[in-house]
């Protein structure tokens, strides 16, 4: 019994260090060697940024594809603004007083011009054509060439530009502006997803010329310039209906088919409301926040040594380690931090220090009923578990349902509340009752002053 706890207990300082190091790095480099100083990703209200509000005109759409249109925007303005190179975008629909909403909130963007004249532009879906082999060659080779030199270097060699084109294909006249619908079908012969396609009229007549001049070669689907599909031209097509088929899922098929009309269709927004937080106050509300989230620590640890003495003190180093272990998961995850988020963090040690206190009331009144140490601390963690399991699973059953319904604020507050209450079910049942198991049979069992 006692080597398995002995076996605990170094586990329990094996992940107090590893947490410790990942959590807190800067302060303890040096004495435990190189771990990795991860930085925290701070949300838009912590670290400054861009909060973007547009409103989407879907007057050419019919009313049983808003919910389509809206997604595949969402989906192509995402993936726009990755490529604009803002880190962890927050890009949600929303439908608000009979308008539907695109929100977007871009973190630590202090020139949100730019993003804006990105972000405004309508979808644009593109086919080409593969480029002949030595025009592919070319560009290539231009590309090796240009490698390691700057810029003014770059601009001195001949036909420079070459190396910034697309290697492999070639624009075309047919655009999604010709295309009526994409939608998700079944092959008769395998039941294999496929996207089947309709061209309008004019759109029929470019398909049918194109499929024609590049039968056996690959005919590619761009989005925003990023090549969503490459199907392989099987036959000329006439009549405007054609069929991508390739190795997707359903899923996967329906994204496609999704992101094809979310290019195809007119779907302007407008932007109507713009807020910056500046870095500045971002800084601020983070240096408050973590001021209230230290005082309030001490606190708690303060109330827990004076009024349950030394197993207050094993619950406070248990607190500890569980804000490391914490804090380390922010960072691996990776958790972006708002204020709300922040809060449900708080909100979840509190959570922690109340499993610890059933645990020792319960305790206590074991011991009043002259119950021997090690059988007042079984039975008093035996005892309290199924409050501390209700209470914590009823708590995390609402932080999910606020996860799945509300908004980015409310998500990022539902989050860190769901990892603190799963983590602190661990710091109670685990770690300090393993340090509490650890004083039986020692002297400190026989103190009785430390216990009652």
């Amino acid at each position: 019994m006692k080597n398995r706890l002995y076996l605990y207990f170094i586990l329990i300082l094996l992940l107090a260090f590893v947490a410790g190091n990942l959590a807190y790095p800067k302060y303890i480099k040096g004495v435990f060697g190189n771990f990795p100083d991860i930085p925290f990703k701070l949300g838009l209200d912590l670290q400054g940024g861009t909060h973007l509000i547009y409103k989407a005109d879907l007057s050419n759409v019919e009313k049983e594809n808003y919910s389509t249109a809206m997604e595949g925007l969402r989906d192509i303005i995402e993936r726009r603004i990755n490529m604009f190179g803002v880190a962890e975008p927050i890009v949600q629909t929303q439908q608000a007083q009979g308008q539907h909403r695109l929100v977007v909130e871009l973190a630590g963007v202090t020139d949100p011009g730019q993003a804006i004249e990105m972000i405004g532009q309508t979808p644009f879906l593109e086919f080409r054509t593969q480029k002949p082999e030595q025009e592919t060659q070319d560009i290539l080779a231009k590309r090796e060439e240009i490698q390691g030199k700057s810029q003014e270097e770059i601009e001195q060699i001949e036909n420079w530009e070459l190396a910034f084109e697309d290697p492999y294909f070639k624009p075309t006249e047919l655009t999604g502006k010709y295309l009526e619908k994409a939608e998700l079908a079944f092959d008769p012969n395998t039941s294999d997803p496929i996207i089947l396609l309709q061209f309008d009229k004019e759109g029929s007549a470019i398909f049918e010329r194109i499929t024609q001049e590049n039968t056996g070669k690959i005919l590619a689907i761009y989005i925003d310039g990023l090549r969503i599909s490459t199907p392989v031209v099987q036959e000329k097509i006439a009549g405007g209906q054609a069929r991508i088929t390739g190795d997707f899922n359903v899923e996967e098929a329906k994204d496609l088919a999704r992101n094809l009309n979310a290019g195809a269709l007119p779907v302007p927004i407008e932007l109507i409301s713009q807020q910056s937080v500046g870095p500045t106050l971002g800084a601020v509300s983070l240096a408050e926040s973590l001021k209230a989230g230290i005082v309030g620590f001490f606190l708690v640890i303060l109330f827990l040594i004076i009024f349950y003495r030394f197993p207050g003190f094993l619950a406070s180093l248990s607190l500890a380690v569980y804000i490391a272990v914490i804090l380390s998961l922010f960072k691996l995850i990776p958790v972006t931090l708002t204020l709300a988020g922040i809060g449900g963090f708080i909100l979840s040690i509190g959570m922690a220090v109340d499993a610890n206190i059933l645990i020792f009331s319960r305790f206590r009144e074991e011991l009043k009923q002259e119950k021997s140490f090690s059988v007042a601390l079984t039975e008093g963690f035996r005892r309290s578990w199924p409050s501390i399991r209700d209470g914590n699973i009823t708590t995390l059953i609402v932080a999910l349902i606020l996860f799945g319904l509300g908004t980015s604020f409310i998500k990022g507050f539902a989050f860190t509340l769901s990892i603190g209450i799963l983590i602190s079910m661990f710091s109670a049942i685990f770690i300090t009752r393993n340090l509490m198991n650890l004083c039986v049979g020692t002297k400190l069992e026989t103190i009785k002053w430390l216990w009652k």
